[in-house]
């Protein structure tokens, strides 16, 4: 019994300890924001700049930095968002370079400039010397960042103009590289450079409490969606009749790289043609005439929708476009009236093209979208994967999905876009990828809108889910979503 006992004591002793190792561990590390109950009022270490967070300095001889303010930071104080907390701001570099010149207005600059000669703010000018600016604590802990982005852009939209904008970027050292006024957005469009070295998510959080803007994003990048590259299959694919295609009048923006508009599939086609790059080179010119080529091409360039009007939009360079740019495109389709836009590209997600995207559909926009080349463990590709974006993956002659596209709950509907036929600058090509799926969904409806003109947008993207041929598991799927475009079905919907 003695024996027995001892060795109950001993587990005893050994339990306690294991728990009280566990305890010390557990404090050691900070309480994930959206799950902590209570904070413990700890002294938090200076930012990397070295500004404590509530934007005192250190105290020589003194703690590290005062405690953070009961309710600062987290889940519970931001509306649910979770935010990195400040120690982790460590993870974007923060090492202060001197200020850039101004990117030329030709040769290479990927967003076309510098704003049209408008006068840098604040900060911009040349030399070594330290930015005044870049003592600034950031209002709120820094966001995560998805995406590839521009590494010393901010988006902001501000309600006020000129002056306003002016005053913003001299309060926060930024220079102003563009600023126009958006319909879709309602609001300002800035774009602001960052002069000295700060990180984007540190400046997007100094920004963030600042009641002259409203929004504020990275600067995202996005990406053409075409992949490695028979007749053109997809009119029997689709089950739409070569004799009958017709989308005669019907306005479709192409928002892409540049075109060749000499093209002969092209002739006629182009209703009116918008350079968003006009400082950078056009060495690119396949990749739009293959889209606007399967939209609308003529003669024995045959697209889904001979006779529709493309209104072309030159926004891609080298296969890259920023967030800035395609949104401006975006309003300039708006502006034009189009019923249709194709979006053959995929970026991150971001909060500024997804308002313009719904402020476009509230017009009763349609928007088309590929769904993305990257694979099935990718992430979800945008603007696909906004609500009222036909999302379009690509299958091939046998109706198999590419083996590149993008799975998700996101994807909405399939159609041909594998080692298709397609004109390309001086000739054709075969073409891969959702990008020209996309197109063909595009001229598909360009056709449906020539016979039924009244038909919404809603009505379109319903009865799209309605008509399509099942693929892959029973029902919508993350793969082939509803299933293969059925045009005839679409055209007999009631």
């Amino acid at each position: 019994m003695r024996t027995r006992g001892m060795a109950m004591r001993m587990r005893k002793a050994a339990l306690l300890a294991a728990a009280a190792t566990i305890a010390v561990v557990s404090i050691g590390l900070p309480a994930a924001p959206a799950l902590a109950q209570a904070k413990p009022q700890a002294t938090a270490a200076p930012l990397p700049n070295g500004i404590c967070p509530d934007g005192s300095a250190p105290r020589p001889g003194a703690e590290p930095c005062p405690p953070a303010a009961e309710g600062q930071g987290g889940a519970d104080a931001y509306g649910g968002a979770v935010y990195l907390p400040d120690l982790l701001i460590d993870l974007f570099p923060f090492t202060p370079v001197p200020p850039a010149a101004p990117p030329a207005t030709a040769g290479g600059d990927p967003n076309g400039g510098s704003g049209g000669g408008q006068d840098a703010g604040p900060g911009g000018a040349g030399g070594g010397a330290p930015s005044p600016f870049a003592g600034l604590p950031p209002v709120l802990p820094p966001r995560a960042i998805a995406g590839a982005f521009v590494p010393d852009e901010v988006l902001v939209t501000v309600d006020g103009g000129a002056a306003e904008v002016g005053a913003i970027a001299a309060d926060f050292g930024l220079e102003i590289r563009s600023q126009r006024v958006s319909a879709l957005l309602g609001a300002t469009v800035v774009r602001f450079g960052i002069p000295d070295g700060r990180a984007v998510a540190t400046v997007l959080a100094q920004l963030e409490t600042d009641g002259r803007t409203r929004r504020r994003a990275p600067n995202h990048v996005y990406t053409l969606q075409q992949a490695a590259g028979i007749a053109n299959y997809a009119f029997e694919r689709i089950a739409l009749d070569p004799r009958f295609a017709d989308g005669a009048g019907v306005a479709v923006a192409v928002i892409d790289t540049a075109l060749d508009a000499d093209h002969p599939a092209l002739a006629g086609a182009v209703a009116e043609s918008h350079d968003f790059m006009p400082g950078v080179a056009v060495n690119d010119r396949d990749h739009a005439t293959s889209v606007a080529g399967l939209i609308a091409g003529a003669g024995p360039f045959r697209g889904v929708a001979p006779g529709a009007r493309i209104f072309h939009a030159r926004a891609f360079e080298g296969g890259r476009s920023t967030m800035d740019i395609i949104i401006e495109a975006v309003d300039w389709a708006a502006e034009q009236d189009v019923r249709i836009v194709n979006m053959s590209f995929v970026g991150p997600k971001n909060e500024m093209l997804e308002l313009a995207c719904r402020a476009a559909r509230a017009r009763d926009m349609v928007l088309v979208a590929a769904a993305g080349n990257n694979g099935p463990g990718a992430p979800w590709g945008y603007p696909a994967a906004y609500d009222g974006v036909i999302a379009v993956t690509a299958t091939d002659a046998n109706d198999r999905l590419m083996p590149q596209a993008n799975r998700g709950a996101y994807v909405f509907v399939a159609a041909p876009g594998v080692d298709m036929v397609a004109p390309v600058g001086g000739g054709t090509d075969l073409v891969t990828g959702t990008s020209f799926a996309a197109a063909i969904v595009s001229g598909a409806i360009a056709n449906l809108v020539n016979v039924k003109p009244g038909v919404s947008a809603e009505w379109i993207e319903a009865n799209l889910a309605a008509t399509a041929g099942d693929l892959g598991k029973k029902g919508r799927d993350s793969d082939f979503g509803y299933g293969l475009l059925d045009y005839r079905g679409l055209a007999d919907a009631k």
